[in-house]
């Protein structure tokens, strides 16, 4: 992976600590809410998760085979380390969403470029603690664990 790569991937995935500073989720929030209008919709979601596939595809062939999804969890450990303190479940939560066991449907040991977008919806669900569709603070923080 080239340095501009990492760079660019932990640019982008610096959110996915949820609770960096601030209000538990606002991290999350400020940086996948792409309307700003303080929730993660399913299509804001999908659109990042889209970005995010494509920046760790590094050879660009429609898979994140072994070595490119141990990049991209090299990538979230680091940012966890970096910003994720005190985060509890609302953040694992975020992170499980992320695992090549959540996302590789087939379990053939890559995750396709199709799979990962289709999972969003469920990865939505998972942090969504009230059940209302989105993703915003109030699902987060500890009656969110």
């Amino acid at each position: 992976m080239t340095k501009l790569t990492l760079v660019a991937a932990f640019a982008v995935l610096a959110p996915l600590a949820a609770l960096a500073q601030g209000a538990p989720g606002e991290h999350f929030i400020t940086n996948w809410d792409l309307d700003e209008d303080g929730s993660v919709t399913l299509t804001e979601a999908v659109e990042r998760r889209e970005m995010v596939f494509d920046m760790f595809d590094n050879d660009q062939n429609g898979t994140l085979d072994a070595v490119e999804y141990g990049y991209f969890d090299e990538t979230r450990a680091a940012d966890m380390e970096n910003n994720g303190g005190g985060h509890g479940q609302g953040g694992q939560r975020l992170q499980e969403g992320l695992t090549l066991a959540f996302n590789d449907t087939d379990a053939d040991g890559v995750v396709s470029k199709e799979e990962f977008p289709a999972h969003t919806g469920d990865w939505i669900a998972m942090v969504d603690r009230n059940g209302d569709g989105v993703v915003n603070t109030a699902d987060f923080g500890p009656q969110g664990n």
